[in-house]
């Protein structure tokens, strides 16, 4: 048994102090400061915020990797990379690119996901994975490849079920609204409407149907408009999961106290981050497409608004800064709603006796101190 002590502890709605946390490869529970001599070791937060590990539900790449380059070590790395941001558990996030490539990292993800949970890994539980397209509406396309957006097709995607956590897809396409509901009722793969045109009555029909949360909300979608709200309307009318990227170029600081009001705990943190992120500014490939990064905006070279380079801790920070919300709200943006909305609550997301012992500690500025996953330290800063 391991505990954490000093240390202000962050819970879902809450914030408190003079408590240890006592863990093994699970969270065990809260206990008294004093009783924590008896742990076999004993860490020493020195006033830290100690919190929930971060889960990025939404991420195509990092450091110079993407997972639809289909290469089992980038998404190795990208594991390792996450650390320091207090990424505890991630879903790689693929574009829209051909199918037989799609599948491919179907399968390299399934073993992917095993193989982080062994004692040894060098990185952040890749819990599944997240399929961005290809079936979305090219109207839409944003920064995904044309040339590769196909029908919606169940067919396609129940052999994945296992693996496939979170589906962003166009429910307004041909076929789309079957597809809605064929997902929902054989598998627990959570969709998401995003790179859509959908109305406001289409998109509340998928919601209808099983659609449980969006994309990049605002971003790639029909935007609220007094006489048809679209699906940024539906999204906010709604109890679905939110996505929001933080970083205040995809959406304005503005909108974070709306969004955290409107919202509540279906407010979801992602970063949507690109290969660039945590590179130097420069031009990046995204898809087979090329795009440039200056600052913390990326762009195809027409100007089309592309992913970002955000970081979840940085998300974190934007929030509780922006959002004026408690650091405890923000936190759970990024953690248990996250876990929630790919259905991955029931092991992730919280420090609730029996969850995995996934655990950070940051400064006041959320800066990450040391990162634990499944009870074992794999990042000191």
């Amino acid at each position: 048994m391991k505990a954490i002590v000093n240390g202000r502890i962050l819970l879902p709605d809450s914030e408190i102090r003079g408590k240890a946390l006592l863990y093994d490869e699970r969270i065990i529970g809260l206990t008294d400061e004093s009783a924590a001599a008896q742990a076999d070791e004993v860490l020493d937060a020195q006033g830290a915020y100690v919190a929930p590990g971060l889960i990025d539900v939404h991420i195509h790449g990092y450091a110079g990797v993407d997972v639809s380059d289909d290469k089992p070590q980038d998404i190795r790395s990208m594991a390792k990379g996450l650390l320091a941001n207090g990424v505890t558990a991630f879903l790689p996030t693929t574009l829209t690119v051909d199918w037989e490539t799609l599948e491919s990292v179907c399968r390299h993800v399934r073993a992917l996901m095993q193989e982080s949970l062994e004692p040894g890994f060098d990185g952040a539980q890749i819990a599944g994975m997240h399929m961005e397209g290809p079936f979305i509406n090219p109207s839409k396309k944003g920064a995904q490849n044309e040339a590769y957006i196909l029908a919606p097709d169940a067919a396609k995607v129940l052999p994945f079920q296992d693996v496939i956590k979170v589906l962003t897809f166009a429910p307004e396409m041909p076929g789309g609204m079957d597809f809605t509901r064929t997902l929902k009722q054989e598998t627990n793969i959570a969709l998401s409407i995003g790179h859509t045109s959908a109305n406001f009555d289409q998109a509340m029909q998928a919601i209808g149907l099983g659609v449980c949360r969006s994309t990049h909300t605002f971003n790639a979608m029909t935007p609220l408009m007094h006489r048809d709200p679209g699906v940024v309307g539906a999204a906010l009318n709604t109890d679905i999961y939110t996505e929001l990227i933080a970083d205040t170029f995809h959406v304005n600081k503005g909108i974070f106290p709306m969004m955290a009001r409107l919202k509540g705990n279906k407010l979801v943190l992602i970063t949507d981050a690109l290969r660039s992120a945590g590179m130097p500014d420069g031009e990046y490939e995204n898809g087979g497409q090329v795009f440039v990064l200056k600052g913390i905006e990326c762009r195809l070279k027409d100007g089309t608004i592309a992913g970002s380079v955000l970081r979840l801790n940085q998300a974190v920070r934007n929030l509780r800064d922006y959002g004026y919300v408690p650091l405890y709200a923000a936190v759970r943006a990024a953690s248990l709603n996250a876990a929630e909305s790919a259905n991955l609550a029931d092991r992730k997301g919280s420090l609730t006796p029996g969850k995995d012992a996934d655990i950070i500690l940051m400064d006041g500025d959320c800066n990450v101190l040391r990162t634990i996953v499944r009870g074992n330290t794999k990042y000191r800063k």
